[in-house]
């Protein structure tokens, strides 16, 4: 499913900025208080971009943003570390975020689509969702770029009276060419 470009006129899915800081601290902070998209509880601050973004520059992880004509943000995705152990270095965790009135228009898969892209540019070899049980929206599409369900912990957070379960899906890419140790 492409945008729908009548409505947002055009979309640009350009590499994350500073500038796009407030914009993606408003989309992360309405998935804490109104979904269990994020297993937080209280919004994050404005100051925590800062850490964010830096954290993303020193490993070099994409940020890819959905950047409407208006300079809008309606979505972006990133991947980060998915366990702090060097035998882990092929191994990156994902996440994807659309702002409320941009979802099901087709940004999500648009935006997965390059940072799988990223990912074999910068060889690696497994990406992993990790994807609250009831959001059937996220598992879908998943499932339709090629992941595969890897596992479930159940009762693994607890966010607005009850009890969640988190499921995991991966994508094997065929990157890198020639793994080592070290």
């Amino acid at each position: 499913m492409e945008p729908n470009l009548a409505r947002m006129k055009t979309v640009q899915f350009v590499a994350g900025e500073e500038r796009h800081a407030a914009a993606i601290l408003a989309i992360l902070n309405e998935a804490i208080v109104n979904s269990t998209a994020l297993y937080d509880y209280v919004p994050r601050e404005p100051a925590a971009m800062t850490a964010w973004f830096q954290g993303k520059k020193e490993r070099n992880y994409p940020i890819i943003v959905a950047e409407a004509d208006d300079g809008s943000v309606a979505g972006f995705a990133s991947y980060g570390t998915f366990r702090p152990f060097p035998g882990y270095k092929y191994t990156v965790e994902h996440s994807v975020y659309v702002e409320k009135s941009c979802q099901r228009e087709g940004l999500g898969r648009r935006l997965m689509l390059d940072l799988i892209e990223a990912a074999k540019e910068q060889n690696y070899h497994t990406m992993i969702g990790v994807i609250d049980s009831a959001n059937a929206g996220s598992i879908r599409l998943h499932l339709e770029l090629g992941f595969v369900p890897c596992g479930t912990i159940r009762e693994a957070g607890f966010k607005f009276g009850r009890w969640l379960d988190v499921d995991f899906y991966q994508l094997l890419l065929p990157t890198p060419e020639r793994p080592c140790e070290g």
